[in-house]
């Protein structure tokens, strides 16, 4: 029988080169990096065949494989410290990462946490690390695994039990770089058992570079914590944004998280969150803003593995141009998991002719007392709507930006920190206002 030859791209023989000559000099366990590499050895970057990329082919959209960022110099971390703008009015603590490598921040962090960095957690073995990779449905992913065999930078977070961190923590990636390059970066919160916490993500970049972030943030909360996460993808023009959030959520757990997405030329965005405990409610919402040839990616996997749990999902895309959009959602109720209590939707507005929104919503359901359901819409603006507004004397566009902010406002609107809300709706009247 003849042997079968893969045939490789420019990027995976790309990867697979970086990797070898990087492996040594990263922080960590060599080996613990080689077997999250072993399954792209056997199969490469995920492309349309594999059924959860069926819609994002990212061997397609990985033409090469930029080498990862060096570390900025002062100077590129001044003028990207000067041109960063998201959740710039709010009163946080910031820690910021240019180029994927940490800066020193530039505000005291809230009394009482703890704050220490990747590789000196790793080089130190230090025993918060026992918490990484806490989820199960995350590992094997592939975006998840070339992540954890790159992992350059990062931070692990702690607050400890009963802490309420008044002062949200505002975690800011810029990439300030003029030629490609790559990040990977790993931030690990643990948030304990009572404590509470609201975390700001925002990612922003310079248009015209061709540069590869993959971001992976690890959540593991104790029972009866809350914990806000709000990120914001304002990359790029030309970048290809890999993002990845897991979730291990205690009992009584309030746990919300919501993705903004403006910017990247392509962009994925997964969520992998797991019930470990009772009575807890988990919301997981986004908002895509996408115009010209953007293709933005939303996948998420809610695993409910207990008893008594509540999940709600809602993403809204708003579709101009040609413009891609992506959905694919799964609900999983094991067959323990009795009185869940799921419900996850995707609605899409499609504004341009040549707009695509694709929707894959699913449940996997071995339980027999649960309410669970899923929904998916695409359409254009009311046009009753839209004639009413017109009729009372507001013209076209004006008419046609309020519909659209209305649509959006449904993903914020559960924002609780009133700053972060108000940033948020922002970001939409500056979207809509570039939009004319």
């Amino acid at each position: 029988m003849a042997e079968i030859t893969q045939i490789r791209t420019a990027a995976e023989t790309g990867l697979a080169a970086l990797f070898e000559r990087l492996k040594g000099g990263l922080p960590g366990d060599v080996a613990v990096r080689e077997a999250a590499l072993s399954g792209f050895a056997t199969m490469g970057l995920p492309h349309r065949r594999v059924e959860e990329f069926k819609y994002t082919d990212l061997r397609a959209l990985m033409r090469d494989a930029a080498h990862p960022a060096e570390a900025p110099s002062p100077d590129e971390t001044t003028k990207a410290f000067a041109e960063a703008k998201a959740f710039a009015e709010i009163d946080a603590a910031r820690l910021t990462f240019v180029n994927g490598h940490r800066a020193p921040h530039s505000s005291e962090l809230p009394a009482g946490i703890e704050v220490v960095t990747m590789p000196d957690a790793m080089a130190s073995g230090h025993p918060l690390l026992g918490f990484l990779n806490a989820v199960a449905i995350a590992r094997g992913n592939p975006i998840y695994d070339l992540n954890t065999a790159f992992l350059a930078d990062g931070v692990v977070i702690r607050v400890p039990a009963g802490l309420a961190v008044e002062r949200p923590i505002h975690l800011r990636f810029l990439a300030a770089a003029s030629a490609p390059f790559s990040t990977a970066t790993r931030i690990l919160v643990i948030v304990e058992e009572g404590a509470s916490l609201t975390l700001l993500e925002s990612h922003e970049g310079r248009d015209g570079v061709a540069y590869q972030p993959n971001d992976v943030i690890e959540f593991v909360v104790g029972d009866r914590a809350k914990v806000a996460h709000l990120r914001l993808n304002a990359e790029g023009s030309e970048s290809l944004a890999l993002s990845t959030v897991t979730a291990k959520l205690g009992a009584e757990v309030v746990f919300n998280s919501l993705n903004v997405v403006v910017g990247g030329a392509a962009s994925r965005h997964q969520v992998f969150a797991t019930f470990a405990g009772e009575g807890t409610n988990a919301r997981i919402d986004g908002a895509n803003m996408l115009k010209g040839r953007q293709h933005s990616d939303a996948t998420l996997v809610v695993d409910h593995a207990v008893p008594h749990c509540t999940s709600r999902e809602m993403f809204k895309s708003v579709l101009d141009d040609s413009s891609v959009g992506v959905f694919q959602g799964k609900i999983i109720v094991r067959p323990y998991a009795q009185k869940t209590d799921g419900a996850m939707k995707s609605n899409a507005l499609l504004l341009g002719e040549g707009a695509t929104m694709n929707n894959k919503p699913e449940l996997e359901i071995f339980a027999d007392d649960v309410v669970c359901g899923h929904g998916a819409t695409c359409g254009a603006l009311d046009a009753d709507l839209l004639f009413y507004l017109k009729s009372r004397g507001l013209p076209q566009a004006l008419a046609q930006s309020l519909l659209i902010q209305a649509f959006l406002g449904e993903a914020v609107e559960s924002v609780e920190h009133e700053g972060a809300r108000e940033s948020l709706i922002g970001v939409i009247e500056g979207w809509l206002a570039a939009r004319g």
